[in-house]
């Protein structure tokens, strides 16, 4: 699903910055990954971690845990200090950060064996200013409410942004737009073994009725699988984007649109492997935008059935849990269109209009990251380190051929942006919602060798 307009997002590169006012501690010095985990990332999720973060396997995989550790302190913040909590995000040399208002909690965040930040006002506040910037937008006349592409929370910076079209219109609103996001160069890429079996980020077509021989090409939905999943029955589904299913782009059409794995050579005979039970996208929907796909006897004996993702029929990885968006987290997506690419997170909460293809647009919330999202890539799987983050919903670069093209025209406007669901919310509504009491399919990660004392340099 297209963006507006570029969305670009704030993160400084510069360490004086992070360090400025900070008591700049390390996080607790235990292992983070094992040497086993590290050896299994498949070879070409390997390769665009070098190619797009520019680290190696267990700097992206340490970083990635010590992002969720921190997530899970910020957390407990957020519960117990919301007036003085501000924020939380893992610095470019990759120290943990939080944010607070007063030098009391400062001394406590240090203590933790966090970095610490200090900030004038309360992520609480932020939030507020942000709801009431929201309202503000919805009173506007359209055309001109047409000019705000995002709101977001600047944890670094501590202020409300609000990105909006560069057009007289939008310049008339005289109001601050994002800085420029930090740029990855993204390209698509490969090798390693490849598992023949539909997985997490390999395609799926849908259409609003029966696939036949008569079914106009411009009728056939193309998006990826994201995340496999289990309910308390023992059913299996397929956790993907709401907006790929026809009855959120097309009025009249009723749910339960038919859900295939294609046959490249007649597109005709594509055998069906579910149906969408339950799709939601915007502000009706808490502003998610996601789908649950019940497989059917034939997308079990498929394959989809197991924890395992991959990008464009490539190399696999194995999901070992779930994850929230943690700014500067390093993150990898799955799509049948561009493959593996990798980024990181920018903002972990964006509020941002989608543009559907009927011409509406829905309000959706989630999290930014700077991984290049191609048309095709919708509802795939998103990753951080080995666990599930997120689905796929929108980026700034769905009309570009290839990602590489797509740096180079995006690179004035910040480079390329996408937009991710959180995969713990997907959940926790779908469950709400239908009863099922989904899970995530995951795999533990194996327990062996800890990685050495030299390995967790990035931590000090």
């Amino acid at each position: 699903m297209r963006l507006p307009l570029a969305l670009r997002a704030a993160i400084l590169a510069s360490a004086t910055f992070l360090t400025a006012g900070a008591l700049a501690q390390a996080a607790p010095r235990e292992p983070l990954v094992t040497e086993k985990q590290v050896t299994q990332l498949p070879a070409e999720l390997v390769e665009a971690i070098a190619r797009d973060l520019k680290m190696t396997p267990q700097q992206y995989l340490e970083r990635a845990e010590l992002a969720q550790r921190l997530g899970s302190y910020a957390d407990e913040l957020r519960q117990s200090e919301p007036e003085t909590f501000a924020g939380s995000w893992i610095a470019t040399d990759g120290r943990p950060i939080v944010a607070v208002t007063t030098t009391e909690a400062a001394q406590r965040v240090s203590a933790a064996g966090y970095g610490t930040h200090m900030a004038a006002v309360s992520e609480r506040q932020l939030e507020n200013a942000r709801g009431q910037l929201n309202q503000w937008i919805t009173t506007l006349p359209k055309d001109v409410s047409a000019q705000v592409n995002s709101t977001s929370i600047d944890v670094l910076n501590n202020q409300v942004v609000i990105d909006v079209v560069n057009s007289p219109v939008g310049r008339a609103l005289n109001l601050p737009t994002l800085l420029a996001q930090l740029k990855v160069i993204v390209s698509p890429g490969g090798g390693g073994p490849v598992d023949p079996r539909p997985q997490g980020g390999d395609t799926y077509v849908t259409t609003a009725t029966p696939l036949t021989p008569e079914t106009p090409t411009e009728s056939i939905g193309l998006c990826s699988f994201g995340f496999n999943a289990v309910g308390a029955d023992g059913g299996a589904y397929n956790l993907s984007a709401g907006h790929c299913d026809p009855a959120q782009e097309k009025e009249g059409v009723a749910s339960g649109s038919p859900v295939y794995l294609p046959n490249p050579a007649n597109i005709d005979r594509s055998s069906q492997i579910g149906t969408f039970e339950h799709s939601e996208m915007g502000e009706e929907a808490g502003g998610l935008d996601y789908s649950v796909i019940r497989l059917n006897k034939a997308g079990v004996d498929a394959g989809l059935d197991q924890p395992t993702v991959r990008g464009a029929n490539g190399t696999t990885v194995t999901v070992t849990g779930t994850a929230r968006p943690v700014v500067g987290a390093p993150i990898c997506k799955s799509g049948q269109s561009s493959a593996f690419t990798c980024g990181i997170v920018l903002a972990d909460a964006v509020d941002v209009p989608l543009d559907m293809a009927n011409g509406t647009s829905r309000l959706v919330r989630g999290f930014a990251g700077s991984t290049c999202t191609l048309s095709g890539d919708s509802g795939g799987a998103i990753l951080t380190g080995t666990r599930a983050l997120g689905i796929s919903s929108g980026s700034n670069a769905s009309g570009a051929p290839n990602c590489n093209e797509a740096n180079l025209v995006l690179a004035l406007d910040g480079g390329t942006a996408s937009i991710g669901i959180p995969i713990e919310n997907i959940v926790d509504r779908a469950n709400a919602t239908l009863g099922h009491d989904l899970q995530v399919r995951t795999q533990a990660a194996p327990a062996e060798t800890p990685a050495s004392a030299d390995s967790r340099a990035l931590l000090v």
